[in-house]
């Protein structure tokens, strides 16, 4: 691929932030409530329930705060009345409301610049006209932007998210065109208060939603990150570890938990040729700093060990996953974000990026920091 840039990130956050010993609570009372209104669940039931959450959920030295775009638990989750939340299409009326916020933030009425092209990327809703037509539409920018969804990727999303927009710039009849994007994940939107199960509990525990922009240009340019290598592939014998998938009461997720082990077994590989493709070698190693995405405590732990790198080269996903927890698609650029505004992250420093999807897909880009 040819070289691009990343650059003017702007981060918006949900309209509320729990920190994670509350939400573990309320997720507790969602399960409880739940359980005793349609299953009779009795303080035996509860006693192991709350066991379960305070000792399999992420807890707050792993997550400090979680963002959430419902203010009200009842806007969703009125257990009492239906015990998984409501359905499908009352979660995707709430995602269309607070996209279309996070949209008008991101993009205020005196901001009369628009991109050549707009990509949606996100998992955690679907309606159509998408947030960014309608903002297309409110803007009057039919003339000027082209809009593209990348939709249903799950958290390695942002990575492709660069190869659609490479593609974007090549087919873009402007000397200089500019390509946004805009990841809206509202991961909360998706629970199932019904399901008791440890897994979920950890699923409903560790994602949080977030929202992030940022623009890509082919040029090279101060204060941005320049993509100069792209790699990606599925892991063999893994599809049943990592699924997202439609459900009546929103989207289920299951995560398994040899997700670990599978990238280990082709993470070395894997780097080393997309170092190579970005002219890198072992010998760069030890200056390069990794920004992984953070699917939880242990896939960093388990990139770390398996690349045999120190705490200080992944410190920068450990710290976005205390601050906000998994916003699926919206971490890594997160993440990017940070490197690109640390004074410790030197001018010219590789930046070795990678994510994990249902596949299970492996993604990987090498940007250099430019300062």
């Amino acid at each position: 691929m040819d070289a691009c840039t990343l650059y003017d990130f702007r981060m918006e956050r949900p309209p509320l932030e729990i920190e994670q010993t509350k939400a573990l609570e309320r997720i507790l009372a969602m399960h409880l409530e739940s359980a005793r209104a349609h299953e009779g669940a009795d303080d035996a039931f509860a006693h192991r329930m709350r066991k379960i959450v305070m000792r399999c959920g992420c807890q707050p030295a792993q997550i400090r705060a979680r963002g959430y775009a419902v203010r009200e638990p009842s806007e969703i989750y009125d257990v009492a009345r239906a015990p998984r939340g409501q359905g499908a299409l009352a979660r995707m009326a709430v995602y269309e409301r607070e996209t279309a916020r996070l949209f008008a933030a991101l993009y205020p009425d005196h901001d009369d610049d628009p991109p050549d092209d707009l990509v949606h990327v996100t998992c955690t809703g679907y309606v159509a006209p998408s947030p960014a037509q309608a903002l297309v539409a409110r803007r009057g920018w039919h003339q000027t932007t082209r809009v593209t969804h990348a939709y249903h990727m799950g958290c390695y999303a942002s990575l492709p998210a660069i190869r659609i927009a490479a593609g974007c710039i090549a087919t873009a009849s402007p000397k200089r065109p500019r390509v946004d994007v805009v990841h809206t994940e509202l991961c909360t939107l998706h629970l199932d208060p019904s399901n008791h199960a440890i897994e979920q509990i950890v699923v409903q525990s560790l994602f949080a939603d977030g929202c992030m922009r940022y623009s890509i240009e082919r040029e090279n340019r101060p204060r941005s990150l320049r993509c100069v290598a792209l790699a990606e592939r599925t892991v063999p014998d893994s599809t049943e570890s990592m699924r997202w998938v439609m459900a009546d009461w929103g989207m289920q997720m299951t995560l398994a938990r040899d997700v670990p082990e599978h990238v280990g077994k082709v993470l070395r590989p894997f780097v080393a040729d997309l170092m190579a493709r970005a002219g890198l070698g072992v010998a760069d190693l030890k200056r390069t700093q990794f920004a992984v995405h953070p699917g939880g405590p242990r896939i960093i732990d388990g990139v770390r060990e398996t690349l045999e790198l120190s705490e200080r080269q992944v410190s920068t996903s450990r710290e976005v996953l205390l601050d906000y927890g998994n916003m699926s698609s919206a971490t890594l650029p997160h993440v990017w974000k940070r490197m690109l505004d640390d004074p410790g992250v030197a001018n010219g420093t590789p930046i070795v990026s990678l994510a994990f999807g249902p596949g299970i897909t492996i993604s990987g880009a090498v940007f250099v920091k430019q300062r």
